[in-house]
């Protein structure tokens, strides 16, 4: 997956894993945002990623932008996109066995 590593730092830092250039942990209770505003910033970057990516091939249509930023623009997306249904079968998975789980 092609992300941004100062984005991938901070949704570590966001979701209380602690500092992964750093000496020290994070205490999950004292991070300012949880994982609802992790995912949140994933998919407002996941639906940047699409935007872009459709503009680029509009631009390329038209013969604006180079082949190459048009591929990568659209390889993003796509990938983005794949983890995005990726997170979204593993959260429903994890919600069909909390229902199957017996009390």
């Amino acid at each position: 997956m092609v992300m941004n590593i100062a984005n991938a730092l901070s949704a570590y830092k966001q979701a209380g894993v602690g500092s992964i250039l750093g000496s020290g942990t994070t205490n999950a209770a004292s991070s300012s945002s949880g994982f609802s505003d992790v995912l949140s910033g994933f998919m407002t970057d996941t639906v940047d990623s699409v935007k872009k990516g459709e503009q680029m091939a509009a631009q390329g249509a038209v013969g604006k932008a180079d082949l190459q930023d048009v591929i990568m623009a659209v390889n993003d997306a796509e990938i983005m996109m794949q983890t995005v249904t990726s997170i979204r079968d593993k959260v429903i998975t994890a919600y069909q066995e909390i229902l199957r789980t017996s009390i």
